[in-house]
C-alpha cells in the first residue's frame, strides 16, 4: 500500500528532475549553437565592401541614365506643347504659335494665338535644344503647319552631347520623338 505523502514528494523529485534536463538541453544547444546567434565583424565587412564595389560600379551608368531621361523628358515636353497648340489652333479656328524664348528653345518656350499666352514651359538647365530651322511652329485653324514656313525639326542633347532626340512633325502636323540626331 502507498502513501499519499509519498506519490505527492515523488512527483517534486520528477518535476525537478524535468527542470535539471531542460536545463542541460537549453545550455547544450547554445553552446552547440554558437554561430547561429548573429555575425561577426568581418562578415559585416566583407559585405560593406562588396556592397560598396557594387555601388561604386552602378554610379556611371546612372548618371548616362539620368542625362538620357533628362534629354527624353525635354523632347516630350515640346512635343506635348506641340499638340496643346495643334488642339487649340483647331479649337479656336485661329493660328497658335509655340515660339522660344528670347534667349533660345532651352531657355522655354510659350504658347500663344495672337495676344493670349496659353502656356508657357520654364527653362531647361544643362541641355542644348537647337531648333534646325529657326522659326517658331505656327499652326493654322485646320490643325495643320503653316506651310508658307520652314517644316520646324528640334534638336534635343546633352551638355555632354552623350543622349541627342529629335523631335519632327509629320504632315497632318502632328509632333514625333525620335532616338539619335535629326
Amino acid at each position: 500500500m502507498r502513501h499519499w505523502g509519498c506519490r505527492q514528494r515523488r512527483g517534486k523529485d520528477e518535476i525537478r528532475h524535468r527542470k535539471v534536463r531542460f536545463r542541460r538541453l537549453v545550455m547544450t544547444e547554445t553552446l552547440r549553437c554558437r554561430s547561429c546567434r548573429g555575425f561577426t565583424l568581418i562578415e559585416m565587412m566583407v559585405v560593406v565592401t562588396i556592397a560598396a564595389i557594387m555601388l561604386a560600379s552602378g554610379v556611371p551608368s546612372f548618371k548616362s541614365f539620368t542625362a538620357g531621361q533628362r534629354v527624353k523628358t525635354a523632347a516630350s515636353d515640346f512635343a506635348t506643347a506641340a499638340t496643346l497648340a495643334r488642339s487649340e489652333a483647331i479649337k479656336r479656328n485661329a493660328e497658335v504659335d509655340v515660339a522660344a524664348a528670347a534667349t533660345g528653345w532651352q531657355d522655354g518656350w510659350r504658347i500663344t494665338a495672337g495676344t493670349v499666352t496659353i502656356g508657357t514651359q520654364s527653362a531647361y538647365t544643362g541641355l542644348v535644344m537647337t531648333m534646325v530651322t529657326p522659326t517658331p511652329v505656327a499652326y493654322l485653324g485646320n490643325g495643320r503647319l503653316d506651310p508658307a514656313r520652314p517644316q520646324p525639326i528640334l534638336q534635343v542633347s546633352g551638355s555632354d552631347g552623350g543622349a541627342v532626340r529629335c523631335v519632327s512633325f509629320d504632315l497632318s502636323g502632328l509632333p514625333k520623338t525620335r532616338l539619335g540626331n535629326c
